[in-house]
């Protein structure tokens, strides 16, 4: 059972005891536990999100399915094939990764080096069968829905003269998240769902095919990000975010090193935090809407691909006001 956010520990306090590692919140959560920080989505939560629609604004989050193209990090583009009977039609989608566009990775996504995947779990555990663990399937039968906040921390940095450069490994720390929210007047609650813009989908989509082609090559690319640091981790947990989403490849600056704890921030995030996280969600009309009336917050919907065992979903996510 997931402990009231009043008795939350601080990320510090995490793995003190030495039941769990450091950093960890598997305890927190409870041991049998497979949402992670969604389990903070209380019913509270969904009214507190649904207080804040007055003006029927629907704000789809989800990038075009062919998108990024060509696909990255060694993915492939969808085959897409309309089959034709005699009363209409039908679609068949070949080499369809979930994790291709706007997406969510689930706790099954990513596992730590030294301690496994979330809760402790190892690749035996991860079937996709029956009594497989961790997989999206947690979060699609129960749905995501909340209060969401918007930093849009692109235009807060271009207010500030130091325009974010989407295409290079330009970090981006918990104390300029924390700026941007000051002057948005924004601020998070246990169980808000962050959303960060950092401007990198607007820039891709203005890049010729030639620097498209580049990002998806064998070479590691640069994408501007969240920094790396444990800082970060430590800032996620003690907000209480329930997810956490960017419109960048990884949410955290790239590239990334897989082979070092300290450099590749989902380890923290994922296996031993239970964060749910978000990338390449499409931002700009919804920031767009938020300067214009200065209302950063509003209620966030999310349907996950109900797959037993997998490992992400497409977002099929939306914004209300």
């Amino acid at each position: 059972m997931i402990k009231p956010a009043s008795k939350r520990p601080l990320y510090d306090q995490l793995g003190t005891d030495g039941r769990v590692p450091r950093g960890c919140s598997w305890d927190v959560y409870g041991r049998e536990d497979e949402l992670g920080s969604i389990g903070l989505l209380t019913p509270g939560c969904v009214l507190a999100g649904a207080s804040l629609i007055s003006k029927g604004a629907v704000f789809s989050l989800n990038w075009s399915l062919d998108m990024p193209n060509p696909a990255l990090f060694g993915r492939k583009h969808i085959k897409h094939t309309i089959c034709f009977d005699s009363s209409g039609t039908d679609d068949i989608y070949d080499e369809f990764f979930p994790q291709c566009s706007s997406q969510w990775d689930s706790l099954a996504h990513i596992r730590h080096p030294q301690h496994g995947f979330y809760q402790g779990y190892q690749e035996q555990d991860i079937t996709g069968r029956p009594g497989t663990r961790l997989g999206i399937e947690n979060w699609a039968n129960r749905g995501i829905a909340g209060r969401f906040v918007l930093a849009d921390i692109a235009t807060f940095r271009q207010e500030m003269g130091r325009p974010i450069q989407p295409g290079e490994s330009d970090a981006i720390t918990v104390d300029e998240v924390d700026e941007c929210l000051q002057r948005q007047k924004s601020r998070l609650e246990v169980g808000d769902v962050l959303l960060l813009r950092f401007g990198w989908i607007q820039w891709y989509e203005q890049i010729d095919d030639g620097m498209r082609s580049k990002l998806a090559g064998p070479e590691r690319f640069a994408a501007c990000g969240l920094a790396r640091s444990e800082d970060t981790a430590r800032w996620i947990w003690d907000k209480g975010v329930a997810a956490v989403a960017g419109d960048n490849p990884a949410l955290e600056v790239q590239p990334f090193d897989p082979s070092d704890v300290d450099g590749f921030l989902h380890y923290r995030l994922i296996p031993l935090l239970g964060t749910a996280i978000g990338e390449m969600f499409a931002l700009d009309a919804l920031a767009a809407d938020c300067k214009e009336d200065g209302r950063y917050e509003g209620m966030f919907v999310s349907a996950p691909l109900n797959k037993l065992g997998g490992s992400g979903s497409t977002a099929n996510a939306l914004a209300l006001k």
